[in-house]
């Protein structure tokens, strides 16, 4: 399975995303992470990045996940939680999968990140489905719902319904 994470690209002035406020004792302590938003999410680099609100033009200071490495995992959390956390599964690395891997997202993942950006605006939209790619970093979620769209027919399982159901 894979996740979702913005990373650089040269030359590139960014995409459109959806930007919400969240309760800052839970995610952030003195304008850095805190312990328990980079314990949820492990495998990132949690990154401030600027962004434009599309609807005001206001420019303003976010936070997102952005692609990490296996180095920074191992040096942030080191190799007996990488081992408890992938090891053990037969998972070698996080980050270093290459084009013929073979790996594809997660599928109730997927869908509902697709059925959040379908209900934004068109430009937001289309942004994930041509500006988000598989790990080939060719291959665009549009080309790839396309060519597997029981993705968007599969509810998800019981136990997701109510996070995932869209």
């Amino acid at each position: 399975m894979a996740s979702l994470s913005a990373e650089y690209d040269e030359g590139n002035i960014g995409f459109v995303c959806t930007v919400f406020e969240v309760d800052n004792k839970d995610m952030m302590e003195d304008g850095i992470p805190s312990q328990a938003f980079l314990e949820r999410e492990e495998e990132f680099n949690i990154i401030t990045v600027p962004f434009t609100d599309l609807s005001t033009g206001k420019e303003s200071q976010g936070i997102l996940c952005a692609r990490g490495s296996d180095e920074e995992f191992l040096k942030r959390w080191g190799q007996q939680h990488f081992e408890d956390d992938y090891g053990r599964f037969g998972i070698e690395t996080i980050w270093n999968w290459n084009e013929a891997s073979g790996l594809k997202p997660c599928r109730t993942y997927l869908r509902h990140c697709a059925l959040a950006a379908s209900k934004q605006n068109e430009e937001c939209n289309t942004s994930f489905l041509d500006e988000t790619f598989l790990v080939d970093r060719k291959t665009t979620i549009r080309e790839y719902l396309r060519a597997t769209s029981e993705v968007m027919t599969t509810e998800p399982p019981g136990e997701l319904a109510v996070r995932y159901g869209g």
